[in-house]
């Protein structure tokens, strides 16, 4: 299989630079795969698209404000500092911008009305990596200093600053266990009360953590798709999503993730657990694209994904391929809003 398979043509207005107005205003298209056509609905409908006895699975997982604009020192030159995974107490795996210029042993430095965030290099690596010792002056921790001098990483497709609303929006309402660089963005389009009415139609809601890395925005360099490889993610599955999941397999309940990362952590468990769902820990660089089948993930709710990405063969190895971009050209015919503030979809 070709990567240059997994194409499409996307004018460059339809790639969303901000959210719709509030969450569940936003388009959703549907995909039956047993069907022909698509339907037109809204994101508010999706209790009602959904069956009694279905499962609804989200990721918790919480974006923290890791891009750092900071300068060095004693030179004062400017610094950018995008943190990508915790590696132990004070160390961090991050990519820092200039690359040529921070060497091992660079101090930088990080701060606003008063409050400073201490860095240094540790560690030179490819590709502008770096690790990094942060610390702090005083009584304050690390990531409270992340926290309040941190701006929100958006995604490189989103071509203007983060503002103050993103800090809201680019964040799922249930976001609680910090770890993400990267939003599970279809999870973007549900609020609390889309969930309270999906229980009180018989539709259960269970919970993973997947932490998504910057990888998510990964090219695929390789000319055929079996021999890309998507980078590792930390996933965890609590006892009773494990148990819900296979309640649900076992009653001829349909399971439906919301969104490619949740979708990664449900298979990947599986996989553990030899088809029946195994709650725990562990990491995940399950790469699912056509020809790998999924052992317990029957539908799927998710947003639009870039042409040629990893996304895009996840979701056409549920929806098949051909199938996946007939609804993706469908879109752009509708005018449909992509990528991490656009409009959704729901292949069922």
């Amino acid at each position: 299989m070709r990567v240059s398979d997994f194409d499409f043509d996307l004018p460059a207005e339809l790639i969303a630079q901000t959210p719709t107005d509030d969450r569940e205003s936003a388009r959703l298209l549907v995909v039956d795969r047993e069907a022909d056509g698509f339907a037109d609905r809204g994101v508010a409908d999706l209790p009602d698209l959904l069956t009694p006895g279905d499962l609804l699975v989200i990721n918790e997982t919480r974006v923290f404000p890791a891009r750092l604009l900071g300068h060095r020192v004693p030179t004062g030159g400017a610094v950018e500092c995008l943190l990508l995974t915790r590696l132990d107490d004070d160390r961090w795996d991050a990519l820092m911008h200039p690359g040529q210029k921070l060497r091992v042993g660079a101090r930088v430095v990080f701060e606003r009305e008063g409050r400073r965030l201490h860095g240094e290099v540790l560690e030179r690596h490819m590709h502008g990596r770096r690790t990094v010792r942060l610390w702090v002056d005083g009584v304050e921790t690390v990531d409270d200093l992340v926290d309040a001098l941190g701006h929100v990483p958006l995604p490189p497709y989103i071509h203007r600053s983060d503002r103050p609303v993103d800090r809201e929006r680019y964040q799922t309402v249930y976001a609680s266990v910090r770890g993400s660089v990267a939003a599970p963005t279809a999870g973007l389009h549900l609020t609390d009360a889309m969930l309270r009415r999906c229980t009180a139609q018989g539709i259960d809601v269970a919970r993973v953590t997947l932490h998504v890395g910057y990888g998510t925005f990964k090219p695929v360099r390789v000319d055929r798709v079996e021999d890309h490889a998507v980078d590792a993610e930390s996933y965890d599955v609590p006892p009773e999503t494990a148990d819900a999941v296979n309640r649900a397999l076992d009653t001829g309940g349909r399971v439906v993730a919301v969104g490619t990362t949740t979708t990664r952590a449900l298979e990947t468990a599986a996989r553990v657990g030899s088809g029946r769902l195994r709650a725990g820990t562990g990491v995940s660089d399950l790469y699912l694209y056509p020809g790998v089948g999924f052992k317990v993930v029957g539908a799927l709710f998710t947003n639009f994904h870039l042409p040629r990405s990893s996304l895009l063969m996840l979701v056409s190895a549920l929806g098949g391929r051909e199938r996946v971009l007939d609804a993706y050209a469908e879109a752009v015919r509708r005018g449909y809003r992509f990528y991490s503030y656009g409009d959704a979809m729901l292949l069922l």
